[in-house]
């Protein structure tokens, strides 16, 4: 067997043998050959380079944010307390890090995307709880559909049946209104804490550490110096600090956590909790294709042509979100699973496979969630969302600028964003494909070499999907919702 058509391990290369990084990562890139739902081991199928470090880094700060965020708006409207949502995000952290982003993402399916949260969910919560909705019963069902989706290869399809256009409006939206909030809100706490100057200053360093990293080509970089420069000023500053979580670990029983005085102090579901989240559960998993297709387009655009063998599965990703998602759920946890994007932005940008910065995540999700500390640093309002910003949403938004090339797309594009910004992404992808797919906005070319199913039947199908799950739980502006 020649070395040119060989393992990873014998195609595999010095860095010193190279005449730049970019050229060894992305040769890295191109030597994978990554298999799904097989045994891979470091070093023998996949290396860990310092790169690896910039995407573990943000996903873990992105976790502990984006689930303390989500489980506080469950025990918000449960009354349950503080000390409850830190022992509950503990715990996803040590489900996220043990079970599945190492033995998932790492070793057994590496093509498959780390399962994070589902952050678009978290504005509906209450409408859940209001609705008879259980956590748990949430849970399962988002699981089911999900393992459904992925069995149709319905994801798949649906990012095929995407065209540029709207894969770049729907970027430019998510990151365009994702940048705005994450500065609104840095602001708006600036100003609170009396530190009016603060998010200006920080903002400000941020754009020319952020400037001079992409014009030397290093924005792999971005997010652990841009977050340590922004914690240092706004710490000279006069902003206060203090590590106050302490070393521990939590209860680890599922029994605990949905006993009926304990835990979430919910008990176990009944068929009517089941019964009550289900149109939630299905608006979760059609919310799933916009986000998963956003992640896949920014490896494309960021990999080399030839690193066929390291993009990530989509329908696979969804099927390990599904059974995250379940099982999570069915320990206690109270997170709902999505497509980790805080980890597969950063590492597209570093140009590194999903596998070795999965092992660092689960290595630092443990970390975190065992030794309590870290916690309360990438809760720190100048990191986290400096973090944010330069890690997730300006990536984003410039992946979806460069996909916007000709005025054919710009329509599509701009079309997107209009329908986004009406009611939400899920509604825009999914209207915008169906006319992009009609050939009444877009590349009338593309739409004429398209099947009837993949024109007309399956976009439909979508936009009904979509809507009518929006519709249920009073999503479309002006509509009360038909669920009561």
């Amino acid at each position: 067997m020649s070395v040119d058509h060989g393992t990873y391990k014998q195609r595999r290369k010095k860095a010193s043998e190279f005449e730049s990084r970019a050229a060894y990562l992305e040769h890295e890139l191109s030597i994978m050959d990554l298999k799904r739902w097989r045994v891979h081991l470091p070093f023998r199928d996949f290396g860990i380079e310092i790169e690896d470090w910039v995407p573990a880094i943000a996903a873990t700060i992105g976790k502990v944010v984006m689930v303390t965020a989500m489980v506080a708006a469950f025990a918000a409207q449960f009354g349950l307390s503080q000390e409850f949502v830190a022992e509950n995000v503990r715990f996803e952290l040590l489900i996220a890090g043990l079970l599945f982003v190492v033995f998932f993402s790492a070793i057994l399916n590496p093509l498959s995307n780390l399962a994070g949260t589902h952050g678009p969910m978290i504005p509906l919560i209450p409408l859940i709880a209001a609705a008879g909705g259980h956590p748990l019963a949430l849970g399962i069902m988002v699981g089911v559909f999900g393992l459904i989706l992925s069995a149709s290869k319905g994801g798949s399809r649906l990012v095929n049946l995407t065209g540029e256009g709207v894969r770049g409006g729907l970027l430019i939206y998510l990151g365009a209104v994702g940048l705005i909030g994450q500065l609104n809100k840095f602001e708006s706490w600036s100003v609170s804490s009396g530190l009016d100057a603060v998010s200006f200053i920080v903002i400000l360093t941020t754009i020319v550490i952020y400037a001079y990293l992409a014009k030397v080509e290093k924005r792999w970089l971005a997010i652990p110096l841009c977050s340590l420069i922004a914690g240092v000023v706004a710490y000279i500053m006069g902003v206060p600090f203090e590590f106050v979580t302490e070393p521990g670990l939590p209860n680890m029983s599922p029994f605990f956590w949905w006993g009926e005085n304990t835990g979430w102090q919910l008990g176990w579901p009944q068929l009517e909790h089941y019964i009550a989240v289900i149109p939630f559960a299905i608006l979760a998993v059609a919310m799933w294709s916009p986000d998963f297709l956003g992640h896949r387009v920014f490896q494309e655009l960021n990999y080399p042509k030839s690193a066929k063998g390291a993009l990530m599965n989509v329908d696979d990703t969804m099927a390990v979100c599904s059974i995250r998602q379940m099982i999570g759920a069915g320990l206690g946890g109270g997170n709902l699973a999505s497509s980790w994007g805080t980890y597969m932005i950063p590492a597209a940008i570093a140009k590194r496979p999903i596998p070795g910065g999965a092992l660092l995540t689960g290595l630092l999700c443990v970390l975190a969630a065992v030794l309590g500390f870290p916690m309360d640093l990438a809760m720190w309002e100048p990191v986290l969302r400096v973090a944010l910003l330069v890690g997730v949403f300006l990536p984003l938004l410039e992946a979806g600028m460069q996909m916007v090339k000709c005025s054919r797309n710009s329509q599509s594009a701009g079309i997107c964003m209009f329908a986004c910004a009406l009611v939400n992404p899920v509604f825009g992808w999914a209207l915008t494909m169906l006319l992009d797919n009609l050939g009444l906005i877009g590349n009338k070319e593309r739409a004429d070499s398209l099947s009837r199913t993949d024109k007309l039947i399956i976009p439909a199908t979508a936009v009904i999907v979509c809507v009518g799950a929006l519709a249920l739980v009073g999503q479309l502006p002006g509509i009360p919702a038909l669920l009561n």
